[in-house]
Parts: structure tokens; sequence; C-alpha cells
């Protein structure tokens, strides 16, 4: 048995060595929490009315689905609806209804997000009161990683 033992202790040593080598490195705990910190700067930049850093989670191959149609809108596409919406509306409330779901690609190169979300809005009427609007928002955003991170590559969001 010694002998086997001997024969096999070159291949025994490097196997954790071949082991480690096809590990991919994905840290799943860790893309977790970046997927879930743009998740939350998401709700920041609705608050705070920054179009411009909101659109910048979008990648260059963003495609959204919403209201029954497919588009790819462009960076400045996306500043400028989300520059309307955001100046058109005050946020009361864009809160979670339940935490997202998050899951990934088995390689860690691509993750999705399933939301639940309520809306409150205020918005001024025709006579100078104000409206207050609820709506609850459910959508699936697909994450995928790049050099910079990770980047929102399309949604598809329904509302009730």
């Amino acid at each position: 048995m010694l002998q086997n033992f001997k024969k096999m202790k070159p291949v025994l040593l490097f196997l954790p060595v071949l082991l480690f080598s096809c590990s991919s490195g994905f840290d799943e705990e860790k893309e977790r929490q970046a997927i879930l910190e743009l998740h939350e700067a998401q709700r920041g930049y609705h608050f705070q009315k920054k179009a411009e850093e909101f659109a910048g989670l979008m990648s260059e191959n963003y495609i959204s689905v919403n209201r029954g149609q497919v588009s790819r809108p462009s960076y400045e596409e996306n500043v400028a609806r989300f520059g309307n919406y955001f100046d058109s509306v005050e946020f009361v409330k864009w809160d979670d209804v339940q935490p997202p779901e998050v899951r990934f690609s088995d390689d860690g190169s691509m993750a999705y997000t399933v939301v639940e979300k309520q809306v409150v809005v205020t918005y001024p009427d025709e006579r100078g009161g104000t409206i207050a609007d609820t709506t609850d928002f459910a959508w699936i955003a697909v994450y995928k990683k790049y050099a910079k991170g990770w980047k929102i590559d399309c949604v598809a969001s329904t509302d009730r």
C-alpha cells in the first residue's frame, strides 16, 4: 500500500492546484452584495432625480421591455426619458415590497433580480393642487458583468 501511495503522491499534490485553477473565482456573496448595492442606488437616483447616473447603470446593449414594447434606448434617450419623469413627480415611496431575488449564471458573468416595488409619487394637477399616485410594479432586471463592473442589460417590467 505504501508503494501505491508513493506512486500517487505526485498526482495528489497536483490535484489541489488543478482544482483551484479550474475554479472561476466567482464569489457569489460578494457579487450579490454588488448587485444589491446597484439596486439600492437606483432608489437614491429616483429620490435625488439623477437621470444621468441612473442611465449610467445601463449597458450599451440595454433592452427595455415595457408596456408591450421592446426598445433599445441609447444612454441619451434614457437620460431624457428619466429626466422628464423625475422632473414631473416627487417621490414619496420607492420601496421593495419584499427583498429582491438575486440569481446568477453558473459562471457568475450574468445575474438577474426579480423585484416587487411600490412607488408613490405626487404631481401637480391643473388647478395647482397635488395628486398622489400609487403603483405596484414588478420587474426582472438582467445584469451582465463587464470589465468595469455590473451593468443592467435588460429590464422587463409590468405594473398593476
